[in-house]
């Protein structure tokens, strides 16, 4: 019986596999890793800090103001302010005018940027009794201008127009050669609603007796395709179309060509010559 005991254990010790508790050991350790690898990016996720973006509280969106944690009694308030051409020049009278709560404020005036050449009022006190008075006097004793002669100085004058969207509006200019209409602020980007009421108010399009002009009828595919308001398409049927059908006689004719942009003939026509 010994024997026979003998010889069993020794064909278990041969038959048997031992190395199922090391690779199970081994694949435990790799899991143990990978989870390290994810605890420590967690970490640093953690450690590092949201880019906080700042804007112009007076052009907050419902959206907006509901992301920021306000009530839409608050955000109609600053709505209804706004639609009487106001604006808010501080944290403090942005509270004023929406009433939002202290700790809310706290919370979200960081975020807040003005214009750097806002003025603020220099007795705040007297300014509490009567907030219903303008804030933004300076823009009252604007004088309507030319919008060809204006500097970037004068543009800047105008809330919400800094130095990166007045650099941007005479680029325009100088790209066109001058404007002719006020309508192609729209055409300006950055430039909201708000801003375009507020150019239209303080500034006029004075067509230049010297404004180069574009000959429809002798102007190169090339000269055409650097309009602003063609593109090389648009271009090139312009010229197969005078040469099949002749000289055109006026804007109506342009328009009968494809893809031509109807909503802005009239501005295209104080740029052509026919």
């Amino acid at each position: 019986m010994l024997f026979i005991i003998m010889i069993g254990l020794q064909l278990f010790y041969l038959l048997s596999d031992f190395n199922i508790s090391e690779n199970k050991s081994a694949e435990k350790e790799q899991w143990l890793a990978l989870q390290s690898e994810i605890d420590q990016k967690k970490l640093i996720a953690k450690s590092e800090k949201p880019i906080k973006y700042l804007f112009n509280p007076n052009f907050i969106s419902d959206y907006k103001g509901y992301k920021l944690g306000m009530s839409v009694e608050e955000i109609d308030r600053l709505m209804a302010f706004r639609r009487e051409n106001k604006y808010v020049n501080s944290a403090e009278e942005f509270q004023k005018v929406t009433g939002i709560s202290d700790s809310l404020l706290n919370k979200i005036a960081p975020l807040f940027k003005f214009p750097d050449w806002k003025q603020y009022k220099t007795n705040h006190s007297a300014y509490a009794k009567d907030f219903s008075v303008k804030s933004f006097s300076k823009k009252e004793k604007l004088v309507v201008l030319d919008i060809n002669q204006a500097t970037k100085e004068d543009l800047m004058k105008i809330y919400g127009i800094g130095e990166r969207l007045s650099s941007r509006i005479l680029n325009q200019k100088e790209i066109l050669g001058s404007f002719v209409s006020m309508e192609q602020m729209k055409d300006i980007w950055g430039l909201s609603p708000e801003v375009i009421n507020e150019l239209n108010d303080h500034f006029k399009a004075v067509i230049p007796p010297n404004l180069k002009k574009i000959d429809i009828n002798e102007a190169s595919l090339k000269e055409l395709a650097q309009f602003t308001y063609f593109k090389y398409g648009l271009a090139k049927q312009i010229v197969t179309y005078r040469s099949m059908n002749g000289n055109f006689k006026n804007i109506e004719d342009l328009i009968k060509i494809k893809d031509f942009p109807v909503e802005k003939a009239k501005i295209i026509s104080l740029y052509l010559e026919f």
